[in-house]
């Protein structure tokens, strides 16, 4: 029970790769707060889990779009469970689109979930912390198209790669307030996002074989890597991304 005694607060926890590390957290001995859209059946199955493991948990529904929202999500969790000294900033959209037909809107929409959510989710965050004297651990998830080219997701790219910076600088900003700040850089994950890539066998071949591992990923690989940046364990990383992708990144085959 590595992490008895503190409260967590996940963004995006209602289904994929926010849940697993719901669950994990709540096992390893965490109250367990979390936000989601518009999935309530998938809000109320996370929260029985973390209720299972023996954990106190809130399910509040905010829209990431929405700063007062964001601002208010996390009152509202301190309010219920206690001020959060973990902060797993998991929420994330993409949009599949040719560069030069990408909207406004769909630029909006990306950018606005992926990073403007995350780093006003991370201020309301810090600002608790600052006001309660206490350290933290923030833990962004990212993506390993922070560097890997995704042509056809270029909102998606320059949002994750703009978490991989804003990582590195919020832990050398945060590190005298006893704030660490790490990121996960999750591959190819059996999550809802690819519900067509898991339907399309010769899809997935495609994509396995170019994985060294030769399998996606399951949300309980991310969040043991989670559970652990949560831990005591891990109270000397900060300012790292952490690839988790079975080695896709950096795996070149000659054609």
């Amino acid at each position: 029970m590595r992490l008895q005694g503190k409260v967590a607060f996940i963004t995006g926890g209602s289904h994929g790769i926010g849940r697993g590390i719901a669950e994990r957290l709540a096992r390893d001995g965490a109250d367990v707060a979390f936000n989601y859209g518009h999935d309530d059946a998938g809000a109320a199955a996370t929260v029985a889990a973390i209720e299972a493991a023996g954990r106190k948990s809130a399910a509040i529904r905010a829209d990431m779009l929405d700063l007062a929202a964001i601002r208010e999500m996390l009152a509202e969790a301190e309010r219920r469970l206690g001020t959060p000294g973990i902060l797993v900033n998991n929420a994330g959209v993409e949009h599949k689109a040719d560069f030069w037909n990408v909207t406004e809107a769909d630029y909006d929409r990306v950018l606005s979930v992926n990073l403007k959510g995350l780093f006003f989710s991370t201020q309301a965050f810090v600002n608790q912390l600052r006001a309660a004297g206490r350290p933290g651990t923030v833990i962004n998830i990212s993506s390993v198209h922070e560097d890997l080219p995704f042509p056809g997701f270029s909102t998606y790219c320059a949002s994750k790669g703009a978490v991989r910076m804003l990582t590195r600088d919020l832990a050398v900003e945060l590190g005298p307030l006893g704030i660490t700040v790490n990121a996960i850089a999750p591959g190819a994950i059996e999550t809802p996002i690819n519900t067509k890539l898991l339907n399309s066998p010769e899809l997935l071949k495609a994509l396995t074989d170019k994985i060294p591992l030769g399998r996606l990923g399951k949300p309980e690989d991310v969040a043991g890597l989670a559970a652990f940046l949560a831990s005591p364990d891990a109270a000397y990383v900060t300012g790292a991304t952490y690839f988790i992708d079975g080695g896709l990144t950096w795996s070149y085959h000659e054609q």
